[in-house]
């Protein structure tokens, strides 16, 4: 979500009109709302109109590229060069490239595209039906850029740069090409050499996720092999032990799958080929270790590098264990690119601090807006490689966002275009949830002491919906004897936060949000509910009908009496604004980035922490020590109906 989604100033002309704006962002305009009141009498319209691009208000960055403009203006004298020409010959999937540019007539917009495939032309644009219209001699946006003069400030004057760019393996080859005019009115000045990785069809960037059944893992990856050229396998077992093959699916998606631009045209990247399998029939608590591999149809493999991960403890098990939840991270760029629109500043500390603390973590859930590619396909690769410490090690569990799901007329519950034409189709090819339909990204899934409801608020949960019925029997069915940690978790906040635009509406949750389902949450006693979409942190008091039903702050003893509500949306996109007003039911709130770390002791004892993503330190926690009778016992609108009859 935008952090500053809606803003509203109302500025005074003269004594007889007022001029109310407001501020609405739809991906990829600025929509922008004029109202005039006159007074006497009572009078107004509605003038709207677009701003193509705003700085500094969470744009995608390939956004502000007009690449559809772009036209030839190329120089002789001016050259792009791009070494070493052949990556990953030691077996690497990233790889640092260097680009020498020299221009006659340097400025400082000008800027490097990377672009994957190499080679863009006409010949690969839609056909123009008005013949007044220039046809586009590029239709593809790059991968990212930087500007010229990045790390080179006497560029403007010398014409001479060096740039560094960070590639991952994405299936084509690359070209680094050299336009001046800015972003917005690009001009093709040079192309460099071809480069490309040694083998560029490679199984790469494993992603586990639990299976549906509690000793079950899949594994999910990337690669550049169809079905018609190879079979696709993953060669696991457990660690020094015989190893065993499994075979996995094949799925992929096509550019009219897209529901509308730019995913549908100059965003769109071939996706390649994503691979699923599933390790069944797993040990609890071992160690495994497995590698992604292809059987190629001249009896050879291809394998990836070794990965291992420990398998899920059985439902109820005793023992300690360790949870991390955040929403709204997306990807950053480690050499600098794109990152002048400043679009997710906290993405990389996130990673980093978790895969630092990665032998403390058990399992991680990322509740929406994953990548923020915004309908630029080639960001899910980018992410995907970003969080490949963290994925191919714990079970990296994925919800559904705004960004993922949103777009008009196509089923979301919200009409609006933030995910780029995407429309959900790269966010539930790319990750594997356990749910019965994917395309409703509404599961649950169980983790030792834990167990945890995830809804999709990009479809409707009111009560009586599909997902209504869903929600409640998954709460239902927790076993609160061996399973008493109950995590309810959403991409929007349908519970409580006191952001900036809540507060402006009033509300201070996501219009409609905890009315269906506040009594599910009281009646089945879930302890924390959690959600992304406002970019900061804030912890609630154990709440229901908006009153705090438990005085405490820090420590929780017995029956706790309600349902304790936390936003964790900062981690990495940029940040939300709260409130001047602080309800009474918020106990701490912090304008940065973060996650939240859950640990289970036992089945009596929780610890809550909230960690920033700068630093990896705890700035706010509790801790819940209670019993089986405590949770058991009646509490308002909860209580179990009785007889009189012995």
């Amino acid at each position: 979500m935008d952090p500053e989604r809606y803003a509203a100033v109302k500025v005074k002309v003269d004594k007889l009109l007022s001029i109310r704006f407001i501020r609405e962002a739809h991906y990829p305009s600025w929509v922008v709302n004029l109202v005039l009141v006159k007074k006497k009498p009572k009078v107004s319209c509605n003038i709207s109109f677009s701003w193509a691009h705003v700085d500094g208000f969470g744009e995608q960055p390939l956004s502000k590229i007009a690449i559809h403009k772009a036209v030839l203006a190329l120089h002789d004298s001016a050259i792009v060069k791009a070494y070493p020409s052949v990556l990953g010959l030691k077996g690497g999937d990233t790889q640092w490239v260097t680009v020498k540019l020299v221009s006659p007539n340097p400025s400082a917009d000008d800027w490097v595209g990377v672009f994957s495939p190499a080679k863009f032309n006409s010949s690969t644009c839609p056909p123009v039906n008005d013949p007044k219209e220039q046809t586009p001699y590029i239709c593809a946006a790059p991968i990212k850029y930087k500007y010229a003069n990045d790390s080179n400030a006497s560029y403007s004057k010398t014409g001479k740069a060096s740039l560094q760019f960070l590639l991952i393996n994405q299936r084509a080859d690359f070209s680094f090409a050299l336009f001046s005019g800015g972003l917005s009115n690009p001009k093709l000045v040079a192309v460099s050499n071809f480069i490309s990785f040694a083998n560029p069809k490679a199984p790469l960037y494993p992603r586990i996720a639990n299976g549906k059944l509690w000793d079950e893992m899949t594994v999910t990856w990337t690669s550049g092999y169809g079905i018609n050229e190879a079979v696709p396998l993953v060669e696991w077992g457990l660690k020094n032990d015989v190893q065993t093959q499994s075979p996995a699916g094949t799925l992929t998606y096509f550019q009219n799958d897209m529901c509308g631009s730019p995913a549908r045209t100059v965003g769109w990247r071939d996706p390649g080929f994503i691979h699923t399998s599933f390790l069944k029939k797993l040990w609890p608590n071992s160690v495994y270790t497995y590698r992604m591999g292809h059987r190629l149809l001249n009896g050879s493999y291809i394998w990836s590098k070794y990965y291992s991960f420990t398998s899920n403890p059985y439902p109820g098990q005793d023992s300690l264990q360790c949870v991390i939840m955040f929403g709204d991270m997306g990807k950053a760029e480690r050499d600098g690119s794109n990152e002048y629109s400043n679009y997710q500043p906290g993405s990389l500390n996130t990673t980093d601090q978790l895969i630092r603390d990665l032998n403390n973590i058990n399992i991680v859930f990322h509740i929406g807006d994953i990548t923020y590619s915004n309908g630029y396909v080639s960001q899910w690769d980018q992410f995907t490689a970003q969080v490949e410490p963290i994925a191919s090690t714990v079970p990296y569990m994925v919800g559904s966002g705004n960004h993922e799901r949103d777009w008009p007329n196509s089923g979301s519950f919200y009409d609006t275009s933030d995910s780029g034409g995407e429309c959900g189709v790269p966010a539930e090819t790319t990750f594997y949830v356990p749910a019965e339909n994917r395309a409703k990204f509404w599961y649950s899934t169980d983790y030792g002491m834990f167990h945890f409801c995830i809804a999709d608020t990009e479809h409707d949960w009111r009560e009586g919906s599909e997902q209504y019925r869903f929600i409640e029997n998954c709460l239902a069915s927790a076993d609160r004897r061996n399973q008493p940690w109950l995590i309810f978790a959403a991409h929007r906040v349908l519970g409580y936060s006191s952001n900036e635009w809540y507060g402006q509406e009033g509300s201070f949750e996501e219009p409609m949000g905890r009315e269906s389902l506040q009594k599910l949450w009281q009646k089945y006693k879930v302890d924390i509910a959690f959600y992304g979409h406002v970019h900061n942190y804030e912890r609630s008091c154990p709440i229901y009908q908006n009153q705090c039903v438990n005085s405490e702050k820090s420590h929780y003893s017995g029956t706790v009496n309600g349902t304790i509500h936390v936003v964790v949306g900062g981690g990495g996109s940029h940040l939300s604004k709260f409130s001047s007003l602080i309800p009474n039911w918020s106990l701490y709130r912090d304008y940065d980035f973060g996650f939240v770390k859950m640990t289970a002791f036992n089945h009596s004892s929780l610890l809550f922490e909230y960690k920033k993503s700068s630093d990896g330190k705890v700035y706010d926690s509790f801790t819940i020590s209670r019993d089986y009778r405590d949770v058991l016992a009646c509490v308002h609108d909860s209580c179990e109906s009785t007889t009189l009859a012995s």
